[in-house]
């Protein structure tokens, strides 16, 4: 039976389309699975007893520089070999080696012992920079939400270890050269209108534990708080900053990333940040924008000297 000419038509547009989409979906599986080799497990320390790891994944053709991936959301982390090469597949396409930086999760660990390892992985990052074929003095970082919050503190409080100590990884600097990030928390102290916010000077309120005993004394958690705020710690030598946030974000809100931006730019530092309009606390086209954060990297780490670290 010979099918009307409009039916064969809307059947012909039909196979347009879904050829259309089968190209689409191929492109982008290419695009998010670069040709590269990983090493997962890779000790870099301890935390009570637990191995600490990151995973090092090399792109086919390196550019002999570095960017470490802070693996926390929610300052919870994941084991190794389980962050999947597409969520920074446009970093690894550009030739830098990837370092996945896990950590213990909270509230097994707390923040402050979180900021204290993943400091040590960047420091076994540096000392071993040969091995990997990077240049020490040029390492970048990237992470979302908790591990924005991470990113920033090694931008603020990142730097050189303890000359004399036993370990000499420990010698080594944990600062960073340069920072790509999504929606991190700036300000522990003052929340602002995150829905984490309870308004009694505490700590946010579904991450308490995440902080240790001793928060609920607000004058210890002021002292936490501060402390673990890279608002408070900007300073004249502070690494290049791009920010992604959301517009519709409640958790962190981009007033966090505004008044981080505010307070590094009146010392002179360079902190841009991208708004995603309706954006809440992530969102779908995410693994498109790292695009523009490893552009960032090609802009701060490829084509500048090197830098000496903090």
């Amino acid at each position: 039976m010979k099918l009307p000419r409009l039916a064969r038509r809307i059947l012909a547009g039909l196979a347009v389309v879904v050829g259309l989409l089968a190209l689409l979906v191929l492109a982008l599986w290419i695009y998010f699975t670069p040709d590269h080799t990983r090493q997962d497990g890779i000790q870099y320390g301890t935390r009570n007893g637990t191995p600490l790891t990151l995973d090092v994944l090399r792109p086919k053709n390196p550019n002999g520089l570095g960017v470490a991936f802070m693996v926390s959301g929610g300052w919870k982390s994941k084991g190794p070999g389980e962050t999947p090469a597409w969520m920074y597949a446009p970093v690894l396409r550009r030739g830098y080696t990837v370092f996945a930086i896990c950590h213990v999760s909270q509230p097994k660990s707390s923040v402050q012992e979180i900021f204290e390892d993943v400091e040590r992985g960047i420091r076994f990052v540096r000392h071993n920079a040969s091995t990997y074929g990077i240049d020490p003095d040029r390492l970048g970082v990237i992470g979302g939400s908790a591990g924005g919050h991470l990113s920033l503190m090694l931008a603020t409080r990142g730097g050189p270890g303890p000359v004399n100590a036993p370990d000499p990884i420990d010698r080594a600097s944990s600062a960073v050269q340069a920072v790509a990030i999504f929606y991190p928390v700036t300000d522990l102290i003052d929340l602002g209108t995150s829905t984490e916010n309870l308004h009694n000077g505490g700590p946010p309120k579904s991450f308490t534990k995440a902080f240790g005993p001793t928060v609920t004394n607000l004058v210890a958690w002021t002292n936490i708080g501060r402390a673990l705020s890279p608002l408070y710690h900007v300073h004249t030598s502070q690494p290049p900053v791009l920010i992604y946030h959301g517009t519709a974000d409640t958790l962190t809100p981009p007033e966090q990333s505004e008044r981080f931006q505010k307070a590094s730019q009146a010392l002179g530092r360079t902190v841009e940040i991208v708004y995603h309009p309706g954006g809440k606390h992530g969102w779908l086209t995410m693994p498109l924008d790292v695009r523009h954060l490893a552009a960032w990297f090609d802009v701060h780490l490829k084509s500048k000297p090197p830098s000496n670290p903090r």
